[in-house]
């Protein structure tokens, strides 16, 4: 699972808990379905948002449910999940850009993919799903060819791209991309009026995606060498906030211009818990159940804590990096690599069930789908103006 959208499942409620987890398991058996079993894997996290706003905005509630039988995912029970033109939608953009990542890492020789029969079946794959996504597409009237378009221009942009260029520049076919997708949902859900201020909202999604994956990477890039558009264009950290705070004034603007029948959901995800993707991935703030208390396994604190400020790496100290300097990081998994791990914790069941789990691809932690939470959360649980009202009437204050 991928995404910058992770909403901690104690902040939505039971009942909007209850929702995103009907659209995410709506996605996967859409691509199931439509795709065959392997599809399942490109399941994702932003991919859903697709179907969540199809839905919000439809006139009539009936068809977009129905229950499926038992999974391992959710502890072998049956649940009522999203289906329709909104989650095969979601599916079919989410195999499209999925064969674009796979046809990158062959480009780049990650991993295992720098051998010739790994990468040679490796482009088999990101070919069947191509096609799989623009058939999908073509069910629900969706012209896949502008996401391979933007994915094409993507590789030619990064290549002429260097100190000077516009982080803007290199953000734009993704932010193309991510519009079209976005805009489409409208006309699925027979709202034309909302194409515009959903073309406006995806694109500026989009730009968010690719600044966020670009600062959580950075690092890791850096020490792999792979390109940055942070590194490559020299543009400082400070900057891409300032970009990153500025798509998300925007998106909460341009969902106010929307008419939803029922956007909770959408309003929670994309103005509320994607802001908190921003502080996320900037350092600046996060979600306090992931974290122990300071005295549990760090310095002592009260009356015996240490004065002034502790060097994690300074000799001697105990509660640091025995070996000293920066502590080990891993690096993210090639592509088959983290494939397998996706199907060993579909298949144990972790990636539902545990508090905390490891990303299958990028390493980063993630929170189980069905984790409550430990109760000790520092953040606000869901604002009253997310539970009452649309989010045209909402200002974003809470």
């Amino acid at each position: 699972m991928f995404g910058i959208v992770r909403p901690c499942s104690h902040r939505l409620g039971e009942r909007l808990k209850t929702q995103w987890m009907a659209h995410l398991c709506g996605l996967c058996l859409a691509l199931r379905g439509d795709h065959g079993q392997f599809a399942r894997v490109v399941t994702n996290y932003d991919g859903l948002l697709v179907s969540v706003l199809t839905e919000a905005q439809a006139e009539t509630a009936t068809g977009w449910r129905r229950t499926a039988g038992p999974c391992p995912l959710r502890g072998m029970r049956t649940a009522s999940v999203a289906q329709g033109e909104g989650a095969r939608l979601a599916a079919a953009v989410s195999l499209v850009l999925a064969s674009a990542k796979v046809r990158d890492h062959v480009a780049d020789g990650d991993g295992l993919l720098a051998r010739r029969p790994v990468a040679a079946a490796a482009r088999r794959v990101a070919r069947s799903w191509g096609r799989a996504g623009e058939r999908g597409g073509a069910a629900v009237g969706f012209d896949t060819a502008v996401l391979v378009d933007a994915v094409d221009r993507q590789v030619g942009i990064e290549a002429l791209a260097g100190p000077g260029t516009s982080l803007l520049t290199v953000t734009e076919p993704t932010e193309t991309a991510t519009a079209a997708a976005l805009a489409h949902t409208a006309v699925l859900a027979g709202r034309p009026g909302n194409a515009a201020p959903l073309a406006e909202a995806g694109r500026l999604f989009g730009r968010l995606a690719h600044l966020l994956d670009a600062v959580e990477d950075q690092a890791a890039d850096a020490a792999s060498g792979a390109w940055n558009p942070l590194t490559a264009t020299g543009t400082p950290r400070t900057e891409a906030r300032r970009l990153a705070d500025d798509a998300l004034h925007g998106i909460r603007l341009a969902l106010r211009d929307v008419e939803f029948t029922d956007g909770r959901l959408a309003h929670l995800l994309l103005a509320h818990e994607l802001g908190r993707s921003v502080d996320r991935a900037f350092g600046t703030s996060s979600c306090g159940h992931a974290h122990a208390p300071q005295g549990a396994f760090g310095p002592p604190t009260g009356p015996y804590a240490p004065q002034g400020p502790v060097d994690p790496n300074a000799p001697g100290n105990p509660y640091g990096n025995p070996f000293g300097g920066e502590p080990p990081r891993p690096g993210k998994r090639g592509f088959w690599a983290g494939c397998a791990v996706a199907l060993g914790l579909c298949c144990t069941c972790k990636a539902c069930c545990a508090d905390e789990f490891e990303g299958p691809w990028s390493r980063k932690k993630r929170e189980g789908w069905c984790s409550d939470g430990c109760g000790n959360c520092d953040c606000c649980e869901t604002c009253e103006c997310c539970e009452c009202c649309e989010c045209c009437a909402c200002d974003c204050s809470c």
